[in-house]
């Protein structure tokens, strides 16, 4: 796991600026502590940082092909390198290192921009193709790993993180009002918009080239839920075996100390259970809960780690632990309103002090129909037989007349919407038009309607709505916000995470399992809990479902009421020339009177006052 930037001018015979490409890599020194490496041609310059995990000796960057044409500055881990390298050496290929990096120089040599199609990993990687005069860069099928840049006219500039472009003085740092209000909305900036309107980000499954000043950008992968033909249940369950501990086997490669994330759901716990069947010594778990006890899974979670005799360690996170809240939120890049990056956080910190590498259950639930919220939105169905003018018709005047924090007037309000507004209403933050009325008089106006993403994942025609509601998260929630408060929480940490259930085999299998198989008669994880019956205690597999919750609500309500007000209200806050100060102080007060739980919205407006503070915007 690594850092990378390039920099990269269209006048071939103009040197790039050394020292502004060092400055970048600098800026990424948390993600890279073991080193650093630079490929500098003239008119291109490629960086790196490294964390070292597999060839820790011989693995430095850049590496080059035979005759040194081809260079590469890569983050991630390529599972299947081993493959690979005996793959490309019985095709003649000459290999002086025994690291996965190297792997991707000769497959390019080998395959050229189709080169992603072989690899089975988390990765962006930039190539310099001294031949093409070109630079390819490249990012993973699910969006593990991040990959921002800019472009104009005169240079192309990348980087892992939105920190280190900034350290390249003539790229602005001007505000994206839509991006703002999409903020609000969705608790992150979505798909590859970026929070600043002169960045942008390349999406999941996603290649770019960049030659002669112009770039070219081409998806590679996509997801797919056309159900297996004619496969049995067993069938389903036997293949997910396969191709679960086959994964697991895979991500257990390092050559370093690893660990495993252990919350005490099902997830966890089943990359726990393959771990320990895959490994002949102990396994290192980790955990992390709260004083809240009913916030706190680390009971359940000591119960399989007893069962399985690992190595375990728990973290508490308590409301003083908010001390850290600017630091996570420089590191996170964007505006970011996922609390449970505060846990994500200390249980990296935590873990980094024993391995260099941890797997972890992330994506499952997005798998297998683990939210609660495709329960509820499922429980609604029986809305769409009634006509939606009449809905609207009743119901608008009644919600119109309810006080904005009343309780019941956002579930009153989505019974009157279409599908996509419904669950627009269970995943955001704020309602659209509340999201719109928060914004001050001055940015209002450059704020135009932000785009409707869940409508491309919502057919026209009816469908099944678990399936929709899937395809949506995994390409917009699961990227946006799972993967990148992941990856910035375990790199500010200089910690490698790894999530088996996001191998793409794995991700490519369960898609095409039949709906029922995931989520019945409000049931979630059907398939996967089958397959662990023997493996993960009963009471694990019959739970209910806490999600990374954190306990905000009681914290804004007591220590930490006095330190938002004062954050989000002062005259001298940074969101005070963005937001309308009367309807912030009508959250505040709302949360602080109980009049209903605000807590995740104050969150939100509290990380956009942090991150405009830290990178003085």
């Amino acid at each position: 796991m690594c850092g990378i930037a390039g920099f990269c001018l269209a006048d071939p015979s103009a040197p790039v600026p050394e020292g502004v490409l060092h400055r970048m890599t600098d800026a990424l020194a948390h993600r890279g502590p073991d080193g650093h490496g630079y490929l500098l041609k003239r008119s291109v310059g490629l960086g790196h940082r490294r964390l070292s995990i597999i060839d820790v000796a011989g693995g430095g960057q850049p590496i080059y092909n035979e005759d040194g044409s081809i260079g590469i500055v890569f983050n991630g881990e390529i599972y299947n390198y081993i493959e690979l390298m005996d793959d490309l050496r019985a095709r003649g290929h000459r290999f002086v290192t025994h690291s996965d990096t190297e792997v991707i120089v000769h497959l390019y040599e080998e395959y050229g921009e189709q080169c992603v199609d072989q690899l089975r990993g988390m990765f962006a990687f930039a190539i310099w193709d001294g031949r093409r005069h070109c630079v390819f860069i490249a990012r993973d099928r699910l969006g593990i790993k991040p990959l921002f840049y800019y472009h104009d006219h005169t240079c192309f500039v990348f980087s892992s993180e939105l920190k280190s472009l900034l350290a390249v003085p003539s790229i602005p740092r001007q505000l994206d009002p839509v991006a703002l209000q999409e903020y609000l909305l969705y608790g992150y900036v979505p798909g590859d918009r970026c929070i600043l309107n002169s960045l942008s980000k390349l999406a999941p499954g996603h290649t770019l080239t960049w030659c002669g000043g112009r770039i070219e950008i081409r998806q590679y992968w996509d997801v797919d839920f056309t159900v297996h033909p004619r496969f049995t249940d067993e069938s389903y369950l036997e293949g997910l075996e396969a191709v679960l501990l086959e994964a697991v086997r895979i991500h257990l490669r390092s050559d370093v100390p690893l660990g495993v994330f252990l919350s005490g759901g099902i997830d966890s716990s089943t990359i726990v259970a393959l771990s320990c069947l895959a490994l002949s010594r102990p396994v290192k778990t980790f955990s992390v809960g709260f004083s809240e006890e009913d916030y706190s899974e680390l009971a359940t979670a000591r119960t399989m780690a007893e069962r399985y005799k690992t190595d375990h360690h728990e973290i508490i996170v308590q409301d003083r632990d908010i001390g850290v809240l600017s630091d996570i939120v420089w590191h996170l890049d964007e505006p970011f309103a996922d609390p449970s990056a505060l846990p994500t956080y200390f249980v990296c910190r935590a873990a980094r002090e024993h391995v260099k590498v941890c797997l972890s259950g992330d994506g499952a639930d997005e798998l297998f129909g683990g939210y609660t919220r495709y329960r509820d939105a499922l429980s609604l169905e029986w809305v769409d037989t009634l006509p939606r003018p009449a809905r609207r018709a009743l119901l608008g005047p009644l919600t119109a007349a309810m006080p904005q924090a009343m309780w019941g007037r956002g579930f009153l309000q989505r019974l009157g919407g279409d599908a996509v507004e419904r669950y627009q209403g269970l995943i955001g933050v704020f309602p659209p038009k509340q999201a719109a009325g928060l914004l001050s008089r001055d940015i209002r106006p450059f704020a135009f309607a932000p785009t409707r993403i869940l409508d491309s994942y919502f057919p026209s025609e009816r469908g099944d709505t678990l399936t929709t509601m899937q395809h949506a998260d995994q390409k917009t929630y699961l990227p946006d916000d799972i993967l990148v408060k992941v990856d910035r929480m375990s790199m500010q940490n200089g910690l490698e995470v790894r999530p088996p259930f996001l191998d793409h085999k794995v991700t490519e299998f369960v898609n095409r399992c039949p709906p029922r198989l995931k989520m019945h008669d409000g049931i979630g994880k059907i398939l996967l809990k089958r397959l662990m019956r023997d493996r993960v205690p009963f009471e694990i597999l019959t739970r209910r479902k806490m999600g990374f919750g954190v306990p905000i609500k009681h914290w804004f309500r007591g220590s930490m009421k006095g330190f938002s007000e004062e954050m989000l209200l002062s005259p001298s806050s940074r969101t005070h020339s963005l937001l309308d100060q009367a309807a912030v102080r009508g959250i505040l007060k709302s949360h602080g009177w109980n009049m209903r739980d605000s807590s995740r919205r104050i969150w939100s407006l509290l990380v956009l006052e942090q991150w405009c503070r830290s990178y003085r915007i």
